[in-house]
């Protein structure tokens, strides 16, 4: 290893700050004389507030001023939130090391401790998710959804604070900020199955860059990576981003993998999901077969009308 120091790229959360701070602690823990830095960049995203981000360009707000830094050299790796990456990634750039996930799944917390079973009629939501917009319409079409932009904290307050029965979130987040206490309910992936890549960090570093490449190998988890690469297989054949409500699930028991996925509309009304399984190998190959199912079931309607507008 020639490099003695290197920059971490994240975004100022505080759980992008935990992400970053743990990659930090495990480089340092593989490589204990590496000095490593942690550089604050503030993304498109964290500065628009007030607007869905499905109107203001979806995923990639959160991470392109970060990939500008690491093809400028600024950075030598990024960490992000696995979940907020676009299918398509920057020439130049390509997804490194794949840590161990935490659990995928949503959560429901809810103001009076209820369950998502229990909410009354009109039970006012808050997330500014399509893809959990759309489910949740599907399971319990008279709630209303209200917007919830922010970071964790920020939701949480806006749910004490405002005029929410209930808000979503995505488990791995609140257990890393150590709020499981705030947690109602865990959704079952029957009724909310999560977004692609939900719960892993990404580790983004520049494509023929061996140097870096070889100081974060040690952080790959290969089940996690293989999970993930699969899932973002299926997003990437249906061109997913957050204007479009697209949910997958991997997972692999004894090297067979196995992977759910949905394509809704907006309303929720309209549901396309199914299963696939195969060779843990083959993970990327599930990943585009269970794409182009869904498309041939009815998932190539809604994203021409999704795309459409209409």
């Amino acid at each position: 290893m020639g490099k003695s120091n290197i920059r971490i790229g994240t975004r100022g959360s505080k759980l992008a700050l935990w992400q970053a701070n743990w990659t930090k602690s495990n480089l340092r823990r593989i490589h204990p004389s590496l000095s490593i830095e942690i550089v604050v960049i503030k993304t498109k995203g964290d500065k628009i507030l007030d607007v869905p981000l499905a109107k203001v360009g979806g995923k990639g707000l959160f991470v392109k001023e970060i990939e500008e830094a690491l093809l400028d050299r600024r950075i030598d790796l990024a960490v992000h939130s696995m979940k907020d990456m676009p299918a398509d990634l920057p020439d130049g750039l390509c997804i490194g090391p794949v840590p161990e996930r935490e659990i995928p799944s949503d959560v429901l917390i809810s103001k009076k401790g209820l369950g998502l079973s229990e909410l009354g009629p009109s039970a006012r939501i808050g997330t500014s998710s399509l893809r959990r917009a759309a489910q949740l319409r599907h399971v319990k079409p008279d709630c209303v959804i209200l917007p919830l932009r922010g970071n964790l904290n920020t939701r949480i307050k806006k749910l004490e604070t405002g005029n929410m029965d209930a808000i979503v979130l995505a488990a791995a987040g609140v257990k890393r900020l150590n709020l499981e206490n705030r947690i109602t309910e865990y959704l079952d992936y029957d009724i909310m199955l999560p977004a692609v890549g939900q719960g892993a960090l990404c580790i983004e570093i520049r494509e023929n860059d061996p140097e870096i490449d070889e100081i974060v190998s040690g952080l790959n988890h290969p089940e996690t990576r293989s999970i993930v690469m699969g899932e973002r297989a299926f997003l990437h054949h249906l061109e997913g981003s957050c204007q479009i409500p697209v949910a997958a699930h991997g997972e692999i028991k004894d090297n067979n993998y196995t992977l759910c996925g949905l394509v809704a509309d907006i309303d929720g009304k309209t549901i396309v999901k199914d299963t696939c399984s195969g060779s843990e190998a083959l993970s990327e190959k599930i990943g585009v077969q269970l794409a182009q199912r869904l498309l041939s079931m009815g998932a190539d309607e809604i994203l021409k009308k999704l795309k459409s507008g209409n």
